[in-house]
């Protein structure tokens, strides 16, 4: 797909159909997040690819009971990793770089699932804790978004955007 047709076409997707991912599906998505910039390359982020319906349940729960993420046939837990960018870069990598590293890698998963066919919706508002106890993830990873993923059961509603006389200031 064109990519600028891909961004166009990109909405938030809350109802799934229940059929699952194919795995050529998801490896090839998690390849795209693979390939996303990170600071020094250094890949400060983890990612958990969640199939399991009760952990998806734990998940939902966990995301202040948004039940649209349940739903999702998989639901991918971007974690920010600190400690791989500490080395290298100090205090900036572990509290800016390691996020930054996480966002960008569900950014590109998010525009690969809308390219494969499937639908996402990026998920922020969610208990930090009560994810790591759900996935089994160590304390020193930071929950930065939950991507849940599957066939859109619905078309999304369209949201406008703002201008870019709005949005852009140039100098």
């Amino acid at each position: 797909m064109d990519y600028f047709t891909l961004i166009e076409e990109r909405h938030s997707v809350r109802v799934y159909q229940q059929r699952e991912v194919e795995d050529e599906k998801l490896r090839k998505l998690l390849h795209a997040a693979n390939r996303a910039p990170s600071a020094g390359d250094l890949q400060a982020y983890q990612i958990v690819a969640v199939r399991s319906p009760s952990v998806r349940q734990a998940l939902a729960r966990a995301a202040l009971d948004q039940g649209s993420v349940a739903q999702a046939p998989v639901i991918l837990v971007f974690l920010a990793d600190p400690g791989r960018a500490r080395g290298k870069y100090g205090h900036r990598g572990e509290t800016l770089y390691s996020l930054q590293d996480a966002t960008i890698a569900c950014a590109y998963a998010q525009l690969a699932a809308r390219d494969l066919g499937l639908g996402s919706c990026w998920v922020g508002a969610f208990r930090k804790d009560a994810i790591r106890e759900a996935i089994g993830s160590p304390p020193e990873q930071l929950p930065v978004a939950l991507l849940p993923l599957g066939y859109p059961a619905e078309e999304p509603r369209i949201t406008p955007r703002r201008s870019l006389s709005d949005l852009v200031r140039q100098i």
